[in-house]
């Protein structure tokens, strides 16, 4: 006789389901298991039983968000704010930091093939609350039609939440962020609303110099105009910048931009571990670590693992404006230093020469294309540190490193799932995994970022 199997049920896109959380995946969101089917539950947290809505089904998996919260997990705490950007404020700190420091081990050993990978204890944050150095707020309207300027409402791209304090942000940027919205409220000036494609005001982004106090506020609208000179005023920062953007997507990287008042560029400090202090100017478009404080303790943790003597020649990859390759630059003999981005690489030869650091040089050009020549002219390196994007290293990169041939590779990492196959791609090549320090740059959310240490067989 025939066999006969139960089919089972994938859940519709649009239902609701109830469901109990047993763990938390890579990202952050809650996972559930419902007749053979992995769900992921953005909102749901170990121990909770909720009612939630699918988002996506597909055949092995689906996406849900949660919208009841039945029975809390015991290890949930109340919130202190409604904030998208802080979704693990629900757990106690220490337990945020064991969950993120088991993700490292975790991706390392699943996804690497690591059999009991390195890892040292988590470095946890200076501080737990009010670190960022830059926030970007979205202008809407309330439920009855007056101006708000806060975050998207999580799974709604048009309602926007206002905000009145942002418990990730200083009170600086607090009081910068509620005069704009009074004086643009005074105004009158209408909001952007992406599904007609009509309104003026858009973003406002702000950064803050956590060591030099200055602030920088630039607002983005659709094309359009109005009393920018009144409004600079207003603002009162160190720099206001108006960027124009005609597309439907918010970004500032196409738009026209004008400066209204001050300077374009805010200065900040970095402290390195071994007690100097290193200028940073940082203009409007540069990447800028957005927690100052953990930045000085990311940076710490790669000359650490690098071991430098004073001797070596380091290259940098993807250097950016120059942060890690001066703090590097202090302890060897010569850093080069590559970035893609050309405006970017014009800041660090400025942040180079503003702190007197005449041992290390910058060059733009695509690593893929660029290492070769780099190792023609200057050498093969002793050292290779490297901060990717998310994405990780394509491995055409990681095949340019290890032709490269240096002794030790320093990977500083913002994702561990793409950390671990670039890490196994180099330990099949003849390098062995010495050190991974998990550092907590962004308390009350799932990310987290960690430095490897690889050194040549």
């Amino acid at each position: 006789m025939a066999s006969t199997k139960t089919a089972r049920v994938r859940p519709d896109r649009g239902s609701e389901i109830e469901l109990s959380v047993d763990s938390l995946a890579h990202g952050g969101n809650g996972v559930a298991r419902l007749d053979g089917y992995v769900v992921f539950v953005q909102g749901g947290m170990p121990g909770d039983r909720l009612r939630a809505r699918v988002t996506k089904s597909k055949r092995g998996y689906a996406e849900a968000r949660a919208v009841e919260l039945v029975e809390p997990s015991p290890d949930r705490i109340e919130p202190r704010a409604p904030h998208p950007g802080a979704p693990w404020q629900v757990l106690p700190y220490e337990r945020q930091l064991e969950e993120k420091e088991r993700q490292v081990r975790d991706a390392l050993a699943r996804i690497g093939g690591f059999d009991s990978p390195p890892i040292e204890p988590i470095v946890p944050a200076v501080e737990q609350w009010r670190y960022r150095n830059k926030l970007e707020y979205s202008f809407g309207e309330d439920d009855h039609g007056g101006l708000v300027l806060g975050f998207h409402r999580p799974g709604r791209w048009n309602d926007i939440d206002d905000v009145g304090e942002d418990i990730l942000a200083s009170t600086s940027i607090d009081e910068l962020r509620e005069r704009v919205k009074a004086w643009c409220r005074d105004e009158g000036l209408t909001t952007y609303d992406r599904r007609d494609q009509t309104g003026f005001l858009r973003n406002l982004v702000v950064r803050e110099g956590r060591r030099s106090g200055q602030l920088q506020a630039r607002l983005v609208t659709s094309p359009g105009d109005f009393r920018r000179h009144e409004f600079a005023a207003a603002a009162k920062a160190n720099g206001v910048l108006w960027t124009r953007a005609a597309g439907v997507a918010e970004t500032t990287r196409d738009g026209e931009t004008d400066l209204l008042a001050g300077t374009a560029a805010i200065d900040d400090e970095l402290h390195t571990a071994g007690g100097d202090t290193l200028r940073f100017r940082i203009s409007p478009d540069a990447f800028f670590q957005t927690n100052t404080e953990m930045a000085e303790v990311l940076y710490g943790a790669a000359v650490e693992l690098a071991g430098l003597s004073g001797r070596e020649r380091v290259f940098d990859l993807f250097c950016g404006i120059g942060t890690i390759a001066l703090t590097l630059a202090l302890s060897a003999g010569e850093v080069w230093g590559i970035e893609v981005v050309e405006p970017a690489v014009r800041d660090a030869i400025d942040n180079a020469k503003l702190n007197g650091v005449d041992n290390a040089r910058f060059f733009a050009g695509d690593v893929r294309t660029a290492m070769r020549p780099l190792v023609e002219q200057a050498g093969k390196p002793d050292v290779v540190v490297v901060d990717p994007p998310r994405a990780g290293l394509s491995q055409k990169i990681v095949r340019r490193i290890l032709e490269a041939e240096p002794n030790k590779i320093v990977y500083v990492s913002c994702n561990p799932t793409t950390l671990a196959p670039n890490a196994r791609q180099m330990a099949d090549a003849g390098y062995e995994l010495k050190a991974v320090k998990p550092v907590d740059m962004f308390p009350q959310t799932p990310h987290i970022e960690a430095v490897a240490l690889l050194v040549k067989s």
